[in-house]
């Protein structure tokens, strides 16, 4: 089915995997594990994530690259889809849109070659990420965004625990409100390994892994 034939969803129609434990992820510890592996690779679901996330930002906001994090570039490609298709309410439409992933150091800083930086410098970045939970992955790209001449325009994510970063409004499909319970808490700081309780796993954007 082609994708402007999609009836608009909801998040109601996104169903996200949630486990409740003990998870250690690069920057905090976190009580509920979000599975948002359909939503990143499956196509079906990549569209509706897409068109969810596209209604906050086609008209209103000129992008000319989506800068893709925690493996959402799936996500990104039919956001530049729908987002450039001509009509009325499209502020990009008919328009080229970059979708790029940064590559990252041992340091995990992140970087652009001569090849990609020039789809970054004197351009609108939108930052996509699968969610958004200390921010500071978020912090980071908005910095080299900078860096590189760019200029970052919002930052969109499926899973989100902040308004804002940086000054720019955090879209998000779900958050804490969705998820009675969910915290994250620093990792040096953490109750749940004061009071002895065993991680379950180490999770990031490339899954969960059981200790």
């Amino acid at each position: 089915m082609a994708l402007e034939h999609i009836q608009q969803p909801t998040k109601a129609d996104i169903i996200l995997n949630v486990t409740k434990g003990h998870f250690a992820t690069g920057h905090s510890h976190i009580n509920h594990y979000i599975d948002v592996t359909r939503q990143k690779f499956c196509l079906s679901e990549a569209r509706k994530v897409a068109l969810a996330l596209s209604r906050e930002y086609k008209a209103t906001t000129l992008i000319d690259t989506i800068l893709c994090l925690d493996g959402t570039e799936v996500i990104a490609a039919c956001m530049a889809s729908e987002m450039t298709k001509s009509g009325l309410m499209n502020i990009n439409q008919n328009q080229d849109m970059n979708v790029l992933t940064p590559e990252r150091t041992v340091g995990s800083q992140l970087i652009f070659r001569e090849n990609t930086a020039p789809m970054i410098s004197g351009k609108n970045v939108l930052i996509l990420m699968a969610s958004v939970s200390t921010g500071y992955t978020a912090k980071s790209a908005v910095e080299t965004i900078a860096y590189y001449g760019g200029r970052a325009v919002g930052i969109a994510s499926i899973f989100a625990t902040v308004d804002t970063i940086q000054g720019l409004p955090v879209t998000r499909l779900f958050d804490p409100n969705d998820l009675p319970g969910y915290t994250s808490y620093d990792a040096h700081a953490c109750p749940l390994c004061r009071a002895g309780q065993k991680l379950d796993a180490i999770v990031n954007s490339f899954g969960y892994s059981k200790l």
